[in-house]
């Protein structure tokens, strides 16, 4: 099975990135093929809502030249997602909110394509504000029909500067817990995938 860890913050090597590790490593040890991806930072644009994934149909975004649809395309084949973010004024990062946008909306548009898929929230923060971060993510992984899994706490790490998480033992084991779940929910309904409940159109 495959998860992708998608970092929102600017800052590589931070206390983002650090949470983010600490959530693959049981995936790792538990088979999975995991990957980091790089989004806060890089050139990515917001929605335009043109709608044309509505008409195209074909996984991508109508936007070409920015590392959107390179993103997309491992969003669409990992079983497991996890988007970590730093806390901007109690929100998540401009590039990462750029990409919850357009990924959402184009997993719309293709037949809910992250419906059955995993999804999980990590916040790195300094002392108030991850709770609407956390929650701010985990609204587009609901209204794609994403499965959430719990841990032992909401999934955050304290520290402001660069590696200071380190120190946040709780943190720390709760991105650990985080893995370890994902992995044992990826067993679970791995087998059942297919049988994934078609979305019904409701009539009046």
């Amino acid at each position: 099975m495959y998860v992708v860890a998608v970092n929102g913050s600017p800052r590589k090597g931070g206390n983002t990135e650090i949470l983010l590790n600490h959530a693959l490593e049981p995936l790792k040890k538990a088979g999975w093929e995991t990957e980091l991806v790089q989004v806060g930072g890089q050139n990515i644009r917001g929605c335009q809502a043109c709608y044309k994934c509505f008409v195209r149909k074909d996984g991508q975004c109508s936007m070409k030249k920015d590392v959107f649809n390179e993103i997309m395309e491992k969003l669409l084949r990992a079983d497991a997602l996890i988007f970590g973010s730093p806390t901007y004024f109690a929100d998540v990062s401009a590039e990462l909110k750029a990409l919850m946008d357009r990924a959402g909306l184009v997993a719309l548009a293709n037949d809910r394509a992250f419906k059955g898929k995993i999804g999980a929230a990590v916040v790195a923060v300094r002392r108030g504000g991850a709770t609407h971060v956390y929650d701010s993510i985990n609204h587009m992984f609901l209204m794609n029909q994403m499965l959430i899994p719990g841990s032992v706490y909401w999934n955050m790490g304290y520290g402001r500067d660069k590696g200071e998480v380190e120190g946040d033992a709780e943190g720390l084991g709760n991105m650990k817990n985080l893995g370890q779940t994902i992995a044992w929910l990826g067993a679970a309904i791995k087998p059942h995938l297919d049988s994934f409940p078609a979305l019904e159109t409701v009539s009046e």
